[in-house]
């Protein structure tokens, strides 16, 4: 069973009015308001003992409740594959791609893949949106070659995002 991580918090005259999405995502460290969205949606935050939608406008006093689930791990399992790792730091890591190298498992590719190999080469991946992933910042064709972004943390994606 995943470890929860409780938070209740009163809102204040000056969160008054805020999304509730947009109100939780700014109380959970590195949480991005698409994934407060969705553990809204999952019944994960409740104000008071009610659910909301994630629209739904907070007033001074409202008791916002979350429960948030700890990190899984992916399905994706890591490989040891060559990478040409242009730059690295705690953050992130960018990656020369060769033409060939598919950037995500999907059927038919269910291995082999990038996230595979920075799974394997980046043991440290913090959680993001809920999984220990990598945060692939875009694409790339499987035979198209390139420079390609992936954050470690969901802090870092959320910034390369803005």
């Amino acid at each position: 069973m995943a470890q929860m991580e409780a938070l209740s918090i009163t809102v204040d005259e000056s969160k008054a009015g805020t999304r509730l999405d947009v109100f939780v995502a700014a109380h959970i460290p590195s949480c991005s308001r698409s994934y407060a969205a969705s553990l809204i949606a999952q019944g994960k935050v409740t104000v008071g003992n009610a659910t909301k939608k994630p629209g739904y406008r907070t007033k001074s006093g409202d008791r916002v409740f979350a429960a948030i689930p700890s990190p899984q791990p992916i399905e994706a399992l890591p490989e040891s594959i060559d990478l040409d790792v242009v730059f690295e730091d705690s953050s992130l890591i960018v990656i020369n791609k060769p033409p060939g190298l598919v950037v995500h498992p999907a059927p038919g590719h269910a291995n082999g893949t990038l996230v595979n190999a920075l799974l394997y080469h980046c043991p440290d991946l913090k959680g993001i949106g809920g999984d220990i992933r990598p945060g692939i910042v875009h694409r790339l064709d499987k035979d198209t070659s390139g420079l390609i972004v992936a954050a470690k943390d969901a802090s870092a994606l959320n910034n390369l995002a803005d």
